[in-house]
């Protein structure tokens, strides 16, 4: 048996928070919270198509604080 993944209610452009609280989708927690991801993204490419030890294990570090 497969798990849902909908309400069928729709969420009125909200999302929760760790503990529950709700904010809109465009609040800059929630924006933060994405661009921090595009970047430790972008950090792991980069880290890939080094050659060098020692910087890839500065970006690890970088990736691991965020």
């Amino acid at each position: 048996m497969a798990l849902k993944i909908y309400t069928k209610t729709g969420d009125l452009g909200k999302t929760s928070l760790i503990g529950g609280t709700k904010v809109p989708k465009s609040h800059l927690r929630i924006e933060t919270y994405g661009t921090v991801d595009e970047l430790n993204s972008h950090i792991g490419l980069v880290s890939d198509l080094l050659t060098d030890q020692h910087s890839k294990d500065i970006l690890k570090e970088i990736q691991d604080r965020l």
